[in-house]
């Protein structure tokens, strides 16, 4: 399969200054993009106004999903902050994965050029690590149960034939399994 080819225009290609202001023209909503190609004109550079649409619309595509992207972290880090104990391999998942599906949903004339197979190992590999994270807390609760049954027994012996201490026990033992197994 071919390199990705990236997108280019001759706005692009402008000296670094003259693009910067074209940005900022194109910030102010007064200005047209004929108005703006005219301006470019004057600069001496002869561009339309469809490139400076087509390059308008990319730009503001880009923002978008970099202003999306922060948003989304940023949130992220809020909760983690808030919330330190937690494990966030689920969130992070589901990020990756929403990003996945927002580039398939949004490919329109990239599609053909897309590596969908590339998209298709990532979200294998993102199911397979839901899997795997399932089959991790499965054998964790398995674990911890047993150490209960364990401890549950070691300590009954020790205890020996006082029924209220006994019963005590299996009310502190079974708080505790139902702690250990809860999904927060």
């Amino acid at each position: 399969m071919g390199a990705k080819q990236r997108i280019s225009s001759k706005i692009d290609e402008l000296p670094e200054e003259l693009r910067v202001r074209v940005d900022v023209l194109l910030a102010d909503t007064s200005n047209t993009y004929e108005s703006i190609s005219a301006f470019l004109k004057e600069e001496g550079y002869e561009i339309s106004k469809s490139s400076v649409g087509r390059y308008a619309l990319r730009t503001q595509k880009t923002m978008q999903r970099l202003l999306e992207a922060q948003a989304q972290t940023d949130r992220l880090i809020q909760v983690m902050k808030e919330n330190p104990e937690e494990d966030y391999t689920e969130a992070a998942i589901m990020m990756t994965m929403n990003g996945l599906v927002n580039r398939m949903a949004t490919a329109e004339e990239e599609w053909d050029r897309m590596p969908l197979d590339k998209a298709g190992r990532l979200i294998a590999s993102l199911s397979r690590t839901k899997v795997y994270k399932d089959k991790v807390k499965q054998e964790m609760r398995r674990k911890a149960d047993t150490a209960l049954k364990q401890a549950e027994a070691e300590l009954l012996k020790l205890i020996g034939q006082d029924e209220d201490s006994k019963r005590k026990l299996k009310e502190i033992l079974i708080s505790v399994k139902e702690r250990m197994v809860q999904d927060d």
